[in-house]
Formats: C-alpha cells, structure tokens, sequence
C-alpha cells in the first residue's frame, strides 16, 4: 500500500519533495545558516506588526534586538507575570497555554508574543513555553520606551497594530498558526513509515513544499542545520526509522506536531513518549494516532484498544488506503475540510438531498460533526456510506421504520424510546465513534449540570440517541448518572466545535426550525375534553403537544446558531417551511429542497466567488 517512490535525496542527505511550475520534481535552496544581523531587518519587514516601519526604522529596531535560545519544554514567561519584553520567534514553535495543560493556540516562525502586556503594562493572561528548541529575538520594555522617544508614530502604529491583533483573538477571527514540522514516530520498527512518510510529503506539497530527514542524515547535526532546513521548506518530516533513541529525542525536539503509527491489527502496547513524565507528554503537542490497516477496512476496536494507551487528548485516523494519507495532510497542516448537519426532525432529511448535490460537485469532507437527525445523517457519511446507501437505511429508519410511533403514558416522554433505539442499533450495529472512517462528533445536551456536551467516543447509537431526544417527546438517556437530552437545546448547528477542532474550510447545512405557534383564542387552561376535541377538529384549538415540545426544544438554540452560521464558509439552508417537523410522510420534499438548494447555492459560488479571506457564503432564505 505504501510505497517511498519519487524521493529525491540532496547532497545534504534530506529528502525533498516539490515540483517546479513545469511538474518536475526540485528542491528549492536557501542558504540560511544563523540569522546575520543584515537578515534581521528582512525578518522585521516579514511580521505584520512591524510591517509600516520604513527601512531605517527596521534597521534601527534590529539594533536593538537580542537574540535568545529557548530549549523546547522551557516556559518564556508565565501567566500573572509581568512582561518585560516583546519577543520575536525565528525558529522553533511556542504554545500559548490557559494553565498548565490548555493550548489556546500555537505560534509558528515570524510571529511575536507578549506585545499587549507590554503595551498595557498589566500582567499576561496566559502562558507561553517552547514546544520545541526555539530561537527568539527579545525586545527589552525599557528599549520599547526609548523607541517610542526617538519614533513616537511609527510606534504608535505598532500598538495599534497590537490592539487590532488582541480584538481578532477575542473574537476568533485570527486563524490559529498552522503546524509545519512533524515527526512519525512509529510504535516498532515493523511498521513502514518510510513508505508513509513519502506519501504524507507528497500529500503536503499540495501547501507547499516537503523535506524528509531521517536518522541517517540528521543525527549529529546542530540546530542551526535544523534551523536551515526548516528555512528551505514549507513542511518537514522527521522520520525515525531505526528506533535510535538519540534521533527519536531529537524528532521530538524539532517537532510541532507528533505521528505515531501503529498496525491497528496487532495488540496494543504504549509508547516511551506516553509515560508519565516524558518530554513528549509535558509539552502537550498535538499527538495523532495513525493506525494502519492492512485490509483496507477498518477493523471494529482498534481505535479503543491503541486510544488506552495514552493519557491526556490524542486525536485518531484510521488509514485503509492513499486517501486517507491525503486527508490527514490536510487535518494536520491546517487545510482540513469539515461537514455540519443541524438538527431539525423530518426536516433534516434535506441533509440527504444536499449531500447528493455536494458530492456530484466533489466535495469531500475530512471531518463530520452534527447535532439531532444532523448528526446521524453525518454517522452515515463518517462511516463511508454511498448516497444511495444512506438513502436506503434512512428511509427504512425514519419513514417505514416510524422511531417515534411507542406511545405510552407521559410520565417521562409520550414514547418510550425503544423504537429510536433499535433503529438506531439495526442501521450502526455495536460501532463505537471512534470505529467511524472519518473523525466525527455529535452534540447532546447534559440536564445534570454541564449543558453542551460533545461526544467523540463510546458507543455511536447510545449518543446518537441521546443527540436526538426531543424533551417531553423521546425520553431522556441515562448514563453514569448524568440526564442526556437533544443536542438542539444548546447548539443545533455546531459549527464553533468544528472551528475548535482546527478545521479550516467548514460547510454546514442549517435547518430553520420556522415553526410559529399561533393561537385563535384567549386561553389560560385547557377546556373540557369534548370542547377541546370540537375545537381541534376545526382547527381553532389549541397548539398540538407536539408542535410545543418540538418549538421549545429548538428556541434556546436559534441564536447560538445564529452565531454558528457566520462560523461556516458554505452554508445551505433549504426552504423547508412546507415540511413538519415530525412529518416524515413528506420525506420527498425535504431531500428535493435540499438537493435543489445546494445546487442553487454551489451555482452561484462558481459564477461569484467570494474574494480571498472573505469565503463565507450564506443562503439565507
């Protein structure tokens, strides 16, 4: 399956990937070795913050920078501390952390921490430290204050420039830094990470160009060759092949994001890097698991049997084939591609009608989340099914199969919830989440005290369940003591979890509850059994138990989703006004507007594409 075809070895031993604008392969040179101080001025010019000061003010500002060393795992400053300088990184890759363990984001080359506490003159709010060896270039306070003599604009533009840069943290309109060095560290040396290190170099080309360095070219060199190299190229693997420990230290160190192979066939057993007080644990990098499938499917509780082995988050990717090397390129390098489905009842088989129209235009989706009915629609796309799979097993599931037909007395819910549960088991069987091909979440709401809560493992048709428990309608699911309800209460369209995730192009297809409960009477409390009949069958009665619980259960989240919507960067929203939201006889309808509104929606973006940085489309109806 994996194959290390089409490297390219330079006389200093990397392995290169890249190709010229003709399609040939070439590797591009730069010769960096330490930054000179005529290199400091260009690096300045590079970073937005400084990017207005003419030459002789960049020249000026070089004057007064020192350089520093920072080995990986040592913090800069810590959170409540004073800041008494602005620090520039040239190499390596800083994590800005909310306490010891919480990454709030990560800081690649040519970018500056600490310039708003500096400003302010207030202590910092968080923390910074090394993920790896770094090299930084120190501004002193009392330097700053002598630049603001000598060039008081020029320096107020820089703290303007600072002050635009912490209002888009606060609304999270920054994009976080992306990760450019990675190390495949493999659990044994029987694993063929040569051959997947290829493929993953080939797969990143597609955002820049990708060098391999293994052991053999490496080891023994210093950081300034390191530095070097990470300067030619976009991307670089460090590969360990041979199991040195002297090497897999230095991948470690060199490293902003880890890859840890395993044969998902086999009997788990840990890595050194997952042992209490290693390096690799303290730093908190992000860590993938990537489990190797030799049967080109995945095999049912791997995931759950390697995922034991490790303490603290890890994400997992199943890899059955060349595709999913290229997807987990795209997740790992900041260009992932994610799909959410909102909750909306009969209404969200529209899902299925604009997932024909997505993929007849090729999209793919490297990550799926969703909330209610969205939510198990996206199951069925995490999973690998085809279009015309998913429409079989949903049809069966929601319109022959009626989930919501077990009435029973309403001491709890009007249905007891069996029905939904075996459908559920009858279209997913005993998977887990992490089972699914592709990363997916679902979002339920807990009544026990922690409100959103986003379920990434366990049992897929127990949260599916608990994601689509409309309160009053299905009961609730109990589990460990807590009270799971519908995801839809605190978050229907569950964009913001996505974007959390890291994933960078995001589509949603939202579900407009647009139900609006009108009454013909002054009313207070129900009137007599046979009054209320008469009126219902005139239609002048009062609002069905259904409609109300249905309405209530989607209010609390519109304007949450109203946020949601700006999250996403293609948004499909049917016109589904003619579609109750628990008539399932009217199937047909929803899956056509969906198909036709996506189709609307893909048209008019390829006739009028959103300018660059702008990408956000929205259909509101």
């Amino acid at each position: 399956m994996l194959s290390a075809a089409g490297e390219i070895k330079a006389q200093d031993g990397t392995i290169a990937i890249g190709r010229t604008r003709g399609g040939r392969r070439h590797r591009r040179r730069r010769t960096i070795a330490r930054m000179q101080p005529a290199d400091i001025p260009a690096l300045i010019g590079r970073i937005p913050l400084f990017a207005h000061l003419n030459d002789a003010q960049r020249t000026t500002l070089a004057g007064h920078l020192r350089w520093i060393c920072l080995p990986g795992g040592q913090y800069l400053f810590k959170a409540g501390e004073m800041a008494q300088a602005l620090y520039i990184l040239c190499s390596g890759s800083l994590g800005v952390f909310d306490g010891p363990t919480d990454l709030v984001r990560l800081v690649a080359a040519d970018d500056c921490v600490g310039e708003i506490s500096l400003f302010s003159g207030e202590a910092v709010r968080y923390g910074v430290r090394a993920l790896r060896d770094s090299e930084l270039l120190r501004l002193d306070r009392e330097v700053f204050e002598h630049l603001i003599e000598r060039h008081p604009r020029a320096m107020l533009h820089v703290a303007r420039q600072a002050m635009d840069r912490l209002i888009r943290r606060e609304r999270h309109d920054q994009s976080p830094d992306k990760p450019r060095t990675f190390a495949i560290l493999p659990v044994d040396q029987d694993v063929p990470v040569r051959g997947l290190a290829m493929q993953l170099a080939r797969a990143l080309e597609a955002f820049g160009n990708c060098i391999v360095i293994d052991a053999e070219h490496g080891a023994n060199r210093g950081s300034d060759w390191f530095a070097e190299r990470e300067a030619q190229a976009r991307f670089v693997i460090y590969l360990d092949s041979t199991g040195a420990t002297s090497w897999r230290l230095r991948c470690l160190r060199q490293a902003d994001v880890l890859l840890l192979p395993a044969p998902a066939a086999q009997a788990a057993r840990p890595w050194p890097e997952a042992a209490p007080g290693h390096p690799a644990r303290v730093r908190h990098r992000p860590r993938h698991l990537l489990l190797m499938h030799a049967a080109h499917r995945v095999q049912p509780g791997s995931a759950r049997r390697w995922r034991a082995q490790f303490s603290g988050e890890i994400q997992h990717h199943h890899v059955c084939g060349e595709a999913d090397i290229e997807r987990i390129a795209r997740l790992i390098s900041g260009h992932g591609r994610g799909l959410v489905l909102a909750g909306g009842g009969a209404r969200g088989l529209a899902h299925l009608g604009a997932l024909r129209a997505l993929r007849e235009a090729g999209h793919q989706f490297d990550a799926i989340g969703g909330t209610s009915i969205g939510a198990i629609i996206g199951a069925g796309v995490a999973n690998m099914w085809d279009t015309d799979q998913m429409m079989r097993v949903f049809y069966e599931a929601f319109v022959r199969g009626k989930p919501l037909s077990d009435w029973t007395l309403p001491l709890v819910a009007l249905t007891r919830g069996r029905r939904a549960a075996r459908m559920l088991r009858r279209a997913f069987g005993a998977l887990d989440i992490e089972d699914l091909e592709r990363p997916f979440f679902c979002v339920s709401t807990n009544l026990s005290g922690l409100g959103k809560v986003v379920h990434r493992h366990g049992p897929l048709w127990l949260w599916l369940r608990a994601t689509s428990s409309i309160p009053g309608i299905l009961p609730p699911v109990l589990h460990h003591g807590q009270v799971y309800v519908d995801g839809a209460l605190v978050d229907n369209l569950p964009t913001d979890v996505m974007a959390e995730d890291g994933i960078a192009h995001i589509t949603a297809v939202s579900i407009r509850a647009d139900i609006q409960l009108r009454a013909q009477a002054e009313e207070f409390a129900t009137p007599p059994w046979w009054r209320l009949w008469v009126r219902q069958r005139h239609g002048t009665g009062w609002p069905g138990i259904v409609s109300t619980l249905t309405r209530a259960a989607m209010v609390n989240s519109e304007e949450t989703s109203l946020h949601c919507i700006e999250r996403a960067d293609l948004l499909i929203n049917p016109p589904l006004e003619h579609v109750r939201m628990l008539d399932w006889k009217d199937w047909r309808l929803a899956v056509d507007a969906g198909y036709r509104e996506a189709v609307r929606v893909l048209e008019a973006r390829e006739r009028d594409p959103p300018p660059p940085g702008n990408e956000n489309l929205t259909a509101a109806i």
